[in-house]
């Protein structure tokens, strides 16, 4: 059996008997119907998307409550539309990851097609203009990282990418955001129908972060005279073109050998990873925990698919920041953090055996539910007690999920500022508590700071995982060495008080010099980190 429209037609009786669920509508009719009338294009075309978005829409269409699917518009890595969708006919094999070790398998078939985001291809640049003047679109998404609404360096300045963008205008965007300023551009001409410009990346105030990089490309065509004040009143009109708020949680990790194995003994062929020239790692499948939750601001201007009906929260701008909140500064993702670093300074490559290690397990408890959970965020529509209790009992435990600390420790300056950085603020904003009796929280930053100095708790190099400061931040550690606490005399300082890192002055917090300390113990030598570890979670 091949992932392919051919083979799951043909050969549907073995797909079924290999446990696999199949689509339940007309795949070919789905696709002619997207290319001619599209509602929905989505930006960032990797694992999150196929495994869990356009899922959502699956299930839409299985029910008859959807007749288009969705188009996949790749802005980085243009391999993966050539070894990833167009050799599967943009299908994807989604398996869920189950705690017994076994796998439910089931084809995504609702990708009508995949768009290379790519201006220097007049084929796809044609194509995706074509989309965006089609008054049928009513929404285009993004999972582009973080790091892609980003246009300027830690200087202040436009990255080079976005300064070309600037200087060419809508003829030639490079870069993510000037590439929807660009088609959104090509939409106003067209008749200005309206449209929703939805984020659905995993960080804080996301459909805000998306709209002031857009809007920012719009604002600076307009004074270069490459468009004109009414596109730009038009695309600031937030009833013609919306920015929703969203928050999204589903762990889709690299792909895992085991599984490849066991689809391959299913009979599906063709299932081993490729590594693009990019380096992105990527498989015909995606593995995932089964758990996930996606909440969206409702303000579609033209209409949205009816997402409720797959289990989609939509809601309100407020209570989106609740639920956002609720999980990126105190129930998952700075427990996640805390373990990245701690993960890779002690030698593990897997999430789950950090959970089954007394002290990280009591670590991320104790950020949790002692420090965490007192200052936490309930957004009404779920329970913050039930979501951690989720993610410490069992989400992070689940042995079969391959995910690991040096993934998660990806571009943690990026993060801390939200992870824990809110939570100190409450902390000081609060009456009853004192930012200064924070210990837990302290102790992760800590870890972070001891990390970056590429040396694990038996003294051996790491290879440390890519962030944007990276070289600042070892440029601002070069000095302090493993086994000589008193070389990091002094030289914290200008990263403890950088408020733009840790979303506040850790000195104005009283916790800077905790920090310092805990930092000293564990540099002190050998073992010093799991040492420290255990002086503090006894």
């Amino acid at each position: 059996m091949k992932l392919t429209i051919d083979s799951i037609q043909n050969e549907k009786a073995k797909w079924q008997e290999a446990g696999v669920k199949l689509p339940c509508f007309d795949i070919c009719a789905m696709a002619e119907a997207t290319k001619k009338n599209p509602c929905w294009i989505h930006f960032g075309a990797g694992n999150i998307f196929r495994g869990f978005i356009a899922g959502l829409l699956e299930d839409l269409l299985d029910a008859g409550e959807a007749r288009t699917g969705l188009i996949a518009a790749e802005t980085f890595d243009f391999d993966i539309a050539d070894m990833i969708y167009r050799p599967y006919d943009n299908l994807t094999l989604m398996a869920t990851l189950l705690p017994d070790g076994s796998t439910k398998n089931r084809i995504i078939a609702s990708i009508a097609e995949c768009v290379k985001a790519d201006f220097s291809n007049p084929e796809q640049a044609s194509r995706l203009k074509e989309i965006f003047r089609n008054p049928s679109l009513q929404m285009v998404s993004y999972t582009v990282t973080e790091k892609g609404y980003g246009l300027r360096g830690i200087d202040g300045e436009f990255l080079p990418v976005v300064k070309h963008d600037l200087e060419a205008g809508p003829s030639d965007p490079k870069h993510a955001m000037s590439i929807t300023a660009a088609l959104l551009y090509e939409r106003y001409l067209a008749g200005a129908a309206p449209i929703a410009v939805v984020s659905m990346d995993n960080c804080s105030h996301n459909g805000e972060k998306l709209k002031d990089a857009v809007l920012t490309v719009v604002h600076e065509w307009e004074k270069a005279g490459f468009t004109d004040a009414g596109f730009t009143a038009w695309a600031e009109d937030e009833t013609k073109v919306s920015f929703p708020w969203s928050m999204i949680d589903k762990i889709t990790p690299r792909p895992a050998q085991k599984v490849t194995q066991q689809l391959t003994d299913l009979g599906i062929e063709d299932m081993e990873p490729v590594i693009t020239s990019k380096h992105t790692y990527i498989a015909p499948f995606v593995n995932a925990e089964g758990p996930q939750y996606l909440v969206i601001e409702d303000r579609f201007p033209l209409g949205r698919p009816a997402l409720e009906k797959a289990g989609v929260y939509m809601t309100d701008r407020d209570t989106v920041n609740r639920v956002e909140r609720m999980k990126v500064t105190t129930c998952l993702n700075p427990l996640h953090t805390a373990l990245a670093v701690y993960g890779c300074l002690l030698g593990y490559d897997l999430i789950a055996n950090e959970m089954k290690d007394p002290e990280l397990k009591a670590l991320v408890e104790r950020i949790g539910y002692d420090e965490g959970m007192k200052v936490v965020t309930d957004p009404g529509i779920l329970s913050p007690d039930d979501f951690i209790h989720e993610v410490i009992d069992m989400r992070l435990p689940n042995p079969f999920m391959p995910d690991t600390p040096q993934r998660i420790a990806t571009d943690t300056s990026q993060k801390v500022s939200v992870r824990f950085g809110e939570t100190i603020k409450s902390y000081m904003a609060s009456e009853s508590l004192d930012a200064a009796s924070l210990t837990y929280i302290p102790l992760a930053l800590a870890g972070w700071l001891r990390y970056l100095l590429a040396v694990d708790d038996e003294l051996e190099p790491m290879t440390l995982s890519t962030d944007p400061m990276l070289e600042e931040l070892q440029k601002a550690l070069a000095g302090i060495e493993v086994g000589r606490p008193e070389s990091a005399e002094g030289k914290l300082s200008g990263i403890l008080s950088n408020a733009h890192i840790f979303g506040v002055n850790l000195y104005d917090a009283g916790i800077a010099d905790k920090v310092e300390a805990m930092f000293k113990e564990e540099i002190a030598g050998k073992g010093a980190v799991r040492a420290t570890l255990k002086a503090y979670l006894a």
